[in-house]
């Protein structure tokens, strides 16, 4: 794995390294350093500036309230294109450290997902930690997978052809979600994974070479896992996916990982894992990139790449 290189700043392309020098040089406070509620606001203002600007457009978009088991109501966005007949939809779960991230900084990958793949998707805004810690997340993610399965033909959804997606911590609550509807018997054609986070411990190779000066440091990681969850409950499988007692039966996964990422390492032994319990697995490693590129569409080209592949694989799957 690249992540034993002796110099990983090396590995870097020059989009990444000038996206990471300007950041040093505007010497922001990181996100460690502020409350859970400036963070937010701080990402969802800076974020959208690093992706594609104006927003792509989509025939349909509209808001959603889904409820969760509990009461609560969880917004969501539906994204689709115009379509006589029920279209096939992707469940999306926003990154962030299950602590950041809301429907505005992934608008514009939600939009790209469905242009890609002819389908609808539908962002879900499940509660964050530290105000709700594990395992609402899990729960909310489900419940709304849930609803969908139930509920979709309402909104013209095809519920019989759903896939679950996500980003970093949306993309382990996506791994958790496909093992829970596999328990659940509910089919699922495809889980989306774009740098998923799948171990308990943030022990790998790749989080020592990559744990400072890559755009998510270990400092902030270990911040996130603080605000979301109980020592104790580490190795619970619905934060650490890969300790799942069996990943057979599972949906067929497409994951895609950024080169020069703490979670790199932990996502290629998720794909691993998957293949040896006999799941199809479609695995991409986007090289020269950092963590959470895919939403960087303006400043790191290789994220319309990316949508493009994670888009043709959820076209296919839907197809197939």
């Amino acid at each position: 794995m690249s992540s034993h290189h002796s110099n990983p700043q090396s590995l870097l392309n020059s989009f990444s390294r000038t996206l990471i020098d300007r950041v040093q040089r505007a010497g922001r406070a990181p996100m460690h350093a502020m409350t859970a509620a400036q963070a937010r606001a701080f990402y969802d203002i800076g974020g959208p500036i690093l992706d594609l600007q104006p927003p792509p457009a989509v025939d349909r978009v509209e808001a959603l309230f889904i409820p969760a088991s509990d009461g609560h109501v969880m917004s969501a966005r539906l994204y689709a294109p115009n379509h006589a007949t029920p279209l096939p939809t992707l469940m999306y779960l926003h990154g962030g450290g299950f602590t950041v991230g809301s429907l505005t900084t992934h608008d514009v990958l939600c939009r790209q997902l469905s242009r890609h793949a002819h389908c609808a998707v539908v962002s879900l805004d499940y509660r964050l930690a530290p105000e709700h810690r594990f395992p609402t997340a899990v729960n909310d993610s489900w419940d709304a997978l849930d609803w969908l399965h139930q509920n979709g033909q309402t909104l013209g959804l095809d519920n019989t052809r759903l896939a679950v997606g996500g980003d970093s911590a949306g993309g382990t609550l996506s791994a958790v979600c496909a093992l829970m509807a596999r328990d659940a018997g509910l089919p699922l054609c495809l889980q989306l994974l774009f740098y998923p986070g799948c171990g308990a411990r943030q022990d790998t190779a790749s989080h020592h070479s990559f744990a400072k000066g890559f755009m998510l440091d270990k400092e902030t990681v270990d911040w996130f896992f603080a605000n979301y969850i109980d020592a104790k409950d580490r190795d619970d499988w619905r934060f650490a996916p890969s300790l799942a007692s069996d990943h057979s039966g599972l949906a067929p996964a497409w994951i895609g990982l950024a080169e020069c990422d703490p979670l790199v390492d932990e996502g290629v032994n998720y794909a691993d894992t998957l293949r040896m319990s006999g799941v199809p697995v479609d695995l991409e490693i986007y090289r020269g990139v950092i963590h959470g590129f895919i939403t960087m569409g303006r400043a790191i080209p290789d994220a319309l790449k990316a949508h493009a592949d994670a888009g043709r694989a959820l076209k296919n799957a839907f197809e197939s």
